[in-house]
């Protein structure tokens, strides 16, 4: 019997090693052929100009009105939510239901314009210095949360994006 193992194991690593023999002869025959070299600098560029386009696209606002004016939208909003919490607050102190409710919304909306911003840390430095401190707090924590939701709708949108290909 012990014969009968050692000649299966010797027929196990002779085909393993004209495998992996195989693969090697292949590999290297793919990679000195001319053409395959072409087609994958084609490939890279073609990576590379649409990596820019889409970022020059997402972020430069300059070249992005759109995103401007969305930019500035989001702004005034927030700023519209948290004015109308703080006359709310010196109107009728007892009214803390309405106040989180448009303190949210308005944190909300800074978040997403925050989110836009060609400069997010100075944006942050001037809503430091502007909102009041249990609403920068909240915008604060709110921008874990925007972020991710972010990245989910890019990968969604990139999904979408390689499957019409």
């Amino acid at each position: 019997m012990p014969c009968v193992r050692t000649v299966l194991g010797l027929l196990a690593a002779c085909g393993a090693i004209a495998f992996l023999g195989y693969c090697i002869y292949f590999d290297r025959s793919r990679r000195g052929d001319p053409a395959f070299k072409r087609r994958l600098r084609e490939k890279r560029r073609a990576q590379q100009r649409k990596a820019e386009g889409r970022g020059a696209q997402l972020w430069d606002p300059a070249k992005n009105e759109k995103l401007q004016e969305f930019f500035l939208q989001e702004v005034r909003m927030g700023e519209l939510c948290l004015s109308r919490a703080t006359s709310a607050t010196t109107a009728n102190p007892g009214f803390t239901a309405l106040l989180s409710g448009e303190d949210r919304m308005g944190v909300e909306h800074l978040s997403n314009a925050l989110l836009v911003c060609g400069q997010p840390q100075e944006l942050l430095k001037v809503f430091k210095h502007t909102l009041p401190p249990k609403v920068f707090e909240m915008l604060l924590h709110k921008i874990p949360l925007i972020c991710q939701q972010f990245e989910a709708d890019m990968n969604e949108q990139e999904y979408l994006e390689d499957d019409r290909d």
